[in-house]
C-alpha cells in the first residue's frame, strides 16, 4: 500500500492552493485527490470569478481576515505568474435613501476589516463613473476585481506538480481508517476499482462533499446546504459597455450578495447569482427566472430589456449557513481535540474563498506546523 506523507481530498482551488502552499515550503509526498477527471470542476469554476475586497463579513471572522489577506496575495501572484486580472473595482448602489442605513453599516463594517480605499459618492459622483446608472449613493471599491480563475487553478496545478505533488485524477475517497499515527484512505476510480493509501495527514477540502469526508471519521458536526445560483448573459451588444461592477446592497444578515453584474476579461456581462436551496446538485439554469434577473438589472439600468436577457450558467456553493440561519464562518479546523491529530477539515468555504484561497493556505500550513518566516 503506498504511503505518502500529505494527502489533500478536492483539487478545487482550495486544494491546489494548499498543493502549492505545501508543496512549495516542504520537501514531503503530497497526493491530491479528485473525484471528477481535471482541477475545479465545481464550486470553483462556477462563479463570478470576482476579487473580493473583505466588506461584507463580520468583524474577526476567518472570512473577513482571510479575504482581506487573500486579496494582496492573489494580486500578486497574479502579476508576478502573468495571470489575467483586472482590478476594475465595485460599485455597491443604493437606489433610493431607505438603502442608506445599510450602505452605511457595509462602509463602516469594511473599514473595520481593513479595507482602507472604500469611497461614498453621491449621486453625481456616480454618473462620473457609470453615467447611466441609478443610484442616490454608493460605495465605491477599488481593490475589487476580476481574474482568470482557469488561468489561476491552472497555474497552481502547474507549480505544484513542478514541485513534486502527485495528482490523482477520476479517483475518490470512500472510506477514512484511523490508524496509530496515520490513516488509511480507500479510493475508488471511475471503474469502481479501489485501492488504498496511507498518509501521516490528510486536508479535507472537498468542498460540495467535506462534509461527507468528515463523516467517514464519524466527526458529525458539519452540515452542509446545497445553495444554487444562476447566471443570466447579457446581449453582445453590451458588451464593454460597463468597466466597473455593479452590486446591490443587501441587509446585515445576507444570505447572498444579490444580483449583480458580472464582468469578464473580455468585456461580456452576465448577471446573477440570483439564490435559493436545493437537495440535489443539478447545474441547469430554469428560464422562467429571467424576471428576477431583469427587475434586478433594470432598477440599475432602466434601458436595458427583458429580450436582452438570455440563460448561461449555475453554481452551487456548500454553506454551513441554513435557509433560517445567521452568518455562519468557514470552518479549517485541525481536528485533534476530537482525537483525529492531523486530520484537516475545511467546510463551508463558499465566498469568498476564491478570493481567500492563498491565506487560507497559509492557514492550514500554520495551522499544522506553526508559523514559517
Amino acid at each position: 500500500m503506498e504511503k505518502v506523507d500529505i494527502t489533500i481530498i478536492g483539487a478545487g482551488v482550495i486544494g491546489l492552493a494548499i498543493a502549492y502552499e505545501f508543496s512549495q515550503s516542504f520537501k514531503k509526498d503530497i497526493l491530491v485527490i479528485e473525484r471528477n477527471e481535471s482541477f475545479g470542476k465545481e464550486t470553483s469554476s462556477r462563479n463570478s470569478e470576482v476579487i473580493h475586497s473583505g466588506i461584507y463579513y463580520p468583524k474577526d471572522s476567518l472570512k473577513a481576515k482571510l479575504c482581506v489577506e487573500g486579496k494582496n496575495l492573489l494580486y500578486k501572484f497574479c502579476e508576478k505568474n502573468n495571470i489575467p486580472y483586472k482590478k476594475c473595482g465595485k460599485l455597491i448602489v443604493a437606489v433610493n435613501k431607505s438603502e442608506l442605513e445599510n450602505l452605511n453599516f457595509l462602509y463602516e463594517n469594511g473599514k473595520n476589516n481593513g479595507v482602507d480605499d472604500l469611497q461614498i459618492l453621491d449621486r453625481k459622483q456616480i454618473k462620473n463613473l457609470v453615467s447611466e446608472l441609478n443610484g442616490e449613493y454608493a460605495i465605491f471599491s477599488p481593490s475589487t476585481g476580476i481574474l482568470d480563475t482557469h488561468r489561476f487553478m491552472q497555474k497552481l496545478e502547474f507549480e505544484s506538480k513542478q514541485n513534486g505533488c502527485m495528482f490523482l485524477y477520476n479517483n475518490e475517497v470512500v472510506e477514512i481508517e484511523k490508524l496509530n499515527s496515520d490513516y488509511k484512505l480507500v479510493i475508488k476510480n471511475k471503474n469502481s476499482e479501489t485501492t488504498g493509501v496511507v498518509s501521516e495527514i490528510v486536508i479535507n477540502s472537498a468542498g460540495l462533499y467535506s462534509d461527507k469526508i468528515a463523516k467517514m471519521l464519524s466527526i458529525n458536526d458539519y452540515k452542509l446546504y446545497y445553495c444554487k445560483g444562476e447566471y443570466f448573459k447579457l446581449s453582445s451588444k453590451y458588451k464593454n459597455f460597463l468597466n466597473h461592477l455593479v452590486y446591490p446592497v443587501v441587509d446585515k444578515n445576507f444570505h447572498s450578495l444579490g444580483i449583480h453584474t458580472v464582468l469578464d476579461l473580455s468585456g461580456n456581462i452576465k448577471l446573477g447569482p440570483n439564490s435559493f436551496y436545493v437537495d440535489e446538485i443539478d447545474y441547469s439554469v430554469d428560464p422562467t427566472h429571467i424576471d428576477e434577473f431583469y427587475y434586478g438589472i433594470k432598477k440599475f439600468f432602466s434601458f436595458v430589456q427583458k429580450e436582452d436577457l438570455s440563460a448561461d450558467t449555475s453554481g452551487i456553493r456548500p454553506k454551513l449557513q441554513g435557509p433560517k440561519d445567521d452568518f455562519k464562518d468557514f470552518v479549517i479546523k485541525e481536528e485533534t481535540e476530537k482525537g483525529y491529530k492531523n486530520f484537516v477539515n475545511l467546510i463551508g468555504i463558499e465566498s469568498p474563498g476564491l478570493t481567500s484561497a492563498l491565506a487560507i493556505a497559509k492557514y492550514v500550513r500554520n495551522l499544522l506546523f506553526g508559523s514559517i518566516n
